[in-house]
């Protein structure tokens, strides 16, 4: 195969990686935000949660971190990894994720009961500072996670494989993973369940008269949440292969995530879906030539300073695009009431 065109469809796996990734973390916030109405803007707290779970029980032992349970150990075991010996590894990555969810689900549920009695902004500035506390905890206690060096070598599924084939793999993993977020969070806004959360949004008062219980309500929308937050992120670490501090930035684990679910539709899980790859192609695309266009213009520390050319233009387009989409490219549509017998 051409090298050119070999290292065009690495890139393009590499896009579609990362916008099911980031699908499923907009999915987690849809579930949040878009049903609920809470203003979660902590989503990188419970990304990093999740990340750091899965690289300390998957890594081998290492002295600079806690975990080392080298859970990848079916895929290391004998020289010539079999095909069952791959699928027995998938189980442990699968048994690392669920791991991580339940762990994200009890903070969440610790940090619901505290922040949840506060509403719109006041929830959105408790939620950061619940986020800025772990990212300080994880940059400080170098005992426990290695500080700004970080967690290194995190075992990827399927990396035994030859290139490019654990690309695909892992590829498939993230949209399958992705598939099933997508149609378990479809069935639950269809459900009774999801109606009861979108109407706390819409009228809390009227709920409550109705006998619901809304703080549980609220409860559990957050809960499973932060739950598929953590389940991007351990899939972010296994793809990354490394994780720090910087990796769960509020620009990119925060920010760009309520651009992507504005963009493609609150409460509309297709629209997430959209909404999460266009802008992940945007901000990706835009880095091959923000450099060069600051370079041609004479900027200095144009590679520097290309960054902040991405945020402005990503900033832009969502002030442009809301002026003529406010709901978004697929505005929520509501399930009907009505059961079979009613029609």
């Amino acid at each position: 195969m051409d090298t050119v065109l070999y290292g065009y469809m690495l890139y393009v796996v590499s896009l579609v990686i990362m916008g099911g990734l980031y699908s499923i973390l907009t999915l987690g916030l849809n579930v949040q935000w878009g049903f609920t109405g809470l203003f979660n803007a902590g989503i990188a707290g419970f990304f990093g949660i999740g990340a750091y779970v899965v690289a300390l029980i998957t890594t081998g032992p290492d002295s600079s971190h806690l975990g080392g349970w080298n859970l990848n150990y079916l895929l290391a075991s004998g020289p010539q990894p079999t095909l069952l010996s791959h699928v027995l590894s998938g189980l442990t990555y699968l048994l690392a994720a669920v791991a991580a969810m339940v762990i994200s689900g009890v903070i969440a549920y610790l940090v619901g009961k505290v922040c949840l009695r506060l509403r719109s902004d006041y929830l959105a500035i408790a939620t950061i500072g619940i986020a800025e506390i772990f990212r300080l905890i994880v940059n400080n206690e170098i005992w426990a996670t290695n500080g700004a060096r970080g967690v290194s070598e995190i075992p990827r599924p399927f990396e035994g494989l030859p290139e490019p084939y654990n690309q695909f793999a892992f590829m498939i993993l993230v949209l399958v993973s992705m598939a099933i977020v997508y149609i378990l969070m479809e069935v639950a806004r269809k459900s009774p369940w999801g109606r009861v959360m979108t109407a706390i949004r819409d009228n809390e008062t009227a709920v409550k008269a109705a006998g619901k219980n809304v703080e549980a309500f609220r409860m559990q929308g957050f809960v499973i949440g932060c739950m598929i937050m953590a389940l991007a992120g351990g899939l972010m670490a296994q793809y990354l292969k490394f994780i720090n501090p910087a990796t769960i930035d509020p620009m990119l684990a925060t920010f760009i995530v309520f651009v992507m679910l504005v963009v493609g539709g609150g409460a509309n899980n297709r629209g997430a879906i959209l909404g999460a790859f266009l802008i992940w192609t945007i901000w990706s695309t835009t880095e091959l030539f923000a450099g060069d266009l600051l370079a041609a213009i004479n900027i200095a520390d144009a590679s520097v300073r290309s960054s902040y050319v991405r945020i402005f233009l990503i900033g832009l387009m969502l002030q442009i695009f809301l002026q003529r989409n406010p709901e978004g490219i697929l505005p929520e549509t509501r399930p009907s009431g009505r059961t079979k017998n009613e029609s």
